[in-house]
Order: C-alpha cells, then sequence, then structure tokens
C-alpha cells in the first residue's frame, strides 16, 4: 500500500482492542530462552521486529539480515558473540547500516569478543565469531541507547563469573534497564544494582518458567491520542498491568493532562475523554528521556489539541528508523504548524487551523505513520507507505478501522 487516504473521522471513536505482546518485552524473552530453553512465553508480539528476531535465531546460514530492526541488530550483536563455535554476518537495510553500532561493539570487545566490521567502522554489517568470553567488567556511557546496555545484561548470567557493568555520567531510558533486569530476575537471576554500577551474577540453568508478556504500551499510544483528539471517545485496550515493566506506561499520567482518564479493570484498561473543551488545556512539559518512543504521538496530539508542547530527553530519536525530530519538523510544518529543534528538544507552537489532505511521509518508520492517523479527527489525511506499521504493529489499520467506524479505508 503506497498511499492511505483518511477521510475526516466524523462519527464518535469507541471500540475494544486486543493488543499484541509488548515488542520490548518479547524480544529480550526471545533471547534469554536461547540461553534457558525450559523457558515458555507466552502473547509473543507479532510486530515485523519480533518475527525478524525470531528467524535470526532459528537461522543456520552465516549471514543474517534484520532489515530495519534495530533492538535485534544490538540483541543479536551480543548473543551470537557469546554462541560458541559460531560464525555469522549481521546486516540490514540501508537505514541499518547507517545506525551506529561502535559503542555496543567496543564493550563487547572488552570483554573479550570477536567482532569485525565488514564495510564501514562503527557501523553494521557485522562478522562477529562466538566465544567464551572471560572478562567480566565493562564500562559504558550512560546516555547511550538503552539497548546498548540491555544487550551485554540479556547475556551477562550466562558469562562464567557474571557481568559487572558500570556507567560513566547520567544514565538514559532507566525503565527500559530496569525491565531487562527485572525479566532476569523472573527467571531467578541474581543482580544488584547501586550508584552507577550493576552487577549480574552467573546463572546457568533456570527452573521451569513460563511468562505472559504484556501488551504493548507505545501501541497503546495511538489510541490515547484518538481519544484525546474525539470529544465523547472511549476505548478499552486488552491486556495491560498497572504496575507495568514497560517505561511507556507513563502515558496514563501524561495523557490526564490532555484529558484522557485511564480506568485500570481485569486485565484491560479503559480510555475515556472526560474533556468536553480544549480551551482550558495548559501548556505541555515534558522529559521523554525514560520514553522516547512515545514522543511522536504526544507532539502530534498536542499540535492536534491546538496547544503548546515542549519536549525534552529527546537525544536518541536521532538514531532510530529515521532522524525523528528532523522527520516531525518537516511534517508538522507540512500541516501548517510551527516547530523548533535542537539536538534533544522539541517544541510545537499552538495552531488554529490544520491543513488539509496532506500526505504524510513516514521515513521508514512505523511510528511516523501511526503518530499521525489520529489527526484523521480533525481534518482529511494521507499516509504514505502506511504498511510501514508493520514492524511494531501489523494489524494497526484494522484496529483504527474498529474504533473509528471506518468504512472507507482501503487495506
Amino acid at each position: 500500500m503506497d498511499l492511505l487516504k483518511i477521510d475526516k473521522i466524523t462519527k464518535t471513536v469507541k471500540g475494544n482492542i486486543q493488543i499484541t505482546g509488548s515488542k520490548s518485552e518479547t524480544n529480550r524473552l526471545l533471547i534469554l530462552q536461547q540461553f534457558y530453553p525450559n523457558l515458555t512465553v507466552k502473547n509473543v508480539s507479532n510486530s515485523d521486529d519480533s518475527r525478524l528476531m525470531q528467524q535470526a535465531l532459528a537461522n543456520s546460514s552465516n549471514e543474517i539480515n534484520i532489515g530495519h530492526a534495530g533492538t535485534a541488530m544490538r540483541f543479536l550483536t551480543a548473543y551470537f558473540s557469546v554462541k560458541e563455535n559460531s560464525e555469522v554476518v549481521l546486516t540490514g537495510s540501508y537505514r541499518m547500516k547507517n545506525r551506529p553500532i561502535k559503542i555496543l561493539v567496543d564493550a563487547l570487545i572488552s570483554l573479550g569478543a570477536n567482532i569485525q566490521y565488514v564495510e564501514k567502522e562503527g557501523y553494521p554489517p557485522l562478522k562477529i565469531i562466538g566465544k567464551k568470553l572471560e572478562n567480566n567488567f565493562v564500562e559504558i556511557d550512560g546516555n547511550v541507547s538503552s539497548q546498548y546496555v540491555s544487550a551485554l545484561l540479556l547475556i551477562a548470567p550466562t558469562l562464567k563469573n557474571g557481568l559487572q557493568l558500570k556507567f560513566k555520567g547520567e544514565v538514559t531510558s532507566v525503565p527500559y534497564i530496569k525491565m531487562t533486569l527485572q525479566l532476569l530476575a523472573e527467571l531467578g537471576v541474581e543482580y544488584l544494582w547501586e550508584n552507577n554500577i550493576i552487577l549480574i551474577q552467573p546463572k546457568q540453568k533456570i527452573k521451569d518458567k513460563t511468562i505472559t508478556v504484556e501488551s504493548d504500551w507505545s501501541s497503546a499510544s495511538y489510541y490515547y491520542s484518538l481519544v484525546a483528539l474525539s470529544p465523547n471517545a472511549e476505548i478499552k485496550l486488552t491486556s495491560y498491568k498497572k504496575n507495568s515493566l514497560q517505561g511507556d506506561s507513563v502515558l496514563v499520567e501524561i495523557y490526564k493532562k490532555l484529558g484522557v482518564e485511564t480506568t485500570f479493570k481485569n486485565n484491560y484498561i479503559l480510555l475515556v475523554n472526560q474533556q468536553p473543551t480544549t480551551n482550558n488545556l495548559k501548556p505541555l512539559t515534558l522529559n521523554l528521556q525514560n520514553a522516547p518512543d512515545i514522543a511522536q504521538t504526544i507532539a502530534v496530539t498536542c499540535f492536534g489539541l491546538g496547544i503548546e508542547c515542549f519536549l525534552t530527553g529527546l537525544h536518541t530519536l536521532k538514531i532510530k528508523e529515521t532522524d525523528r525530530l528532523v522527520a516531525l519538523k518537516t511534517e508538522i510544518e507540512k500541516l501548517g504548524g510551527k516547530v523548533t529543534i535542537t539536538n534533544e528538544t522539541l517544541h510545537v507552537k499552538p495552531l488554529s487551523k490544520i491543513k488539509e489532505n496532506i500526505a504524510i511521509s513516514t521515513y521508514d518508520d512505523h511510528r511516523m505513520a501511526m503518530a499521525f492517523a489520529p489527526l484523521a479527527t480533525k481534518v482529511p489525511i494521507q499516509i504514505e507507505d502506511a504498511n510501514v506499521v508493520s514492524k511494531s504493529y501489523p494489524t494497526f489499520w484494522e484496529d483504527f478501522k474498529k474504533v473509528t467506524s471506518y468504512t472507507n479505508l482501503i487495506l
């Protein structure tokens, strides 16, 4: 599907949606399952990223292509480093070949890994020869992508002497690191995080264990946006926990400021628009250092509501599927908005009238497509390369149809 045209949504937004398991939790558990085969994982994400991860782990060839899947690239780099007697070239899309990985590679080499750059220094493809890693100390900048850190933590219990990981400077995306540690703890792995050091104890075997993956909070963000932008809207989403491991669960508190009330029920959440008018909504200032994946959704929601927002802590967005800060500025300004960005901030100024029938470029980025779709509650809009959503949420457009009663959406 090249271009999806969405007429202005006029019916009340309402419905029930079952969202697939968290991509973040799934990908961590898929790696751990390789080390602990008696781990059973339920409600696995149906995202492209998780499917590519499963295929890569089952692949017996010497070259593995993970496309745009950044999480898979990072986690698999660490995994294949400790897979003894294996030799693999890990590659990906053109964009993946331009996403830096040197920080993780340097960390793994300091532990004794055998990794070589096949093309450009500091970037995939990587040639990895798996071996037993003898060292147990690694130092890494705290403000890098949490996926580098999680990649190291996931292999840590398999190392003979465990791992001592020391952070330099302030730590970014703490919830994602905590998610990894909590999943390790559920398997019986002992850890200690004090000040700037994480200690992981070795664990070669675990007791039989079944873990059910919680539904993805990042995917829920688009429904929060729909509800915020739609008077009288009401959406039920399953399956969610009040005490979530996912950092993006901060959506509950953030969207409360935008008029969305979240009620936790048995295994589901109910989102209700309780904002009769947007006139009394205040400008939104947030530090999203711990939840950068919901920045696009929040920026577009505020733009649609006609309120000012200032988002900080976004430095990791520049090395995602695209430079998300530049992409947001470009597309919101096509709609008539005014946006200012730096390397880590985004400022959207309030706007009273949005341009209609604008084609939104998605830049091979699933979140661009889904973040802008809720604007159809305000104006007709077009989404280019709409199938890009399959990276994290393959059934998004079908679910979008359900809650918007949209009958002309051609999929």
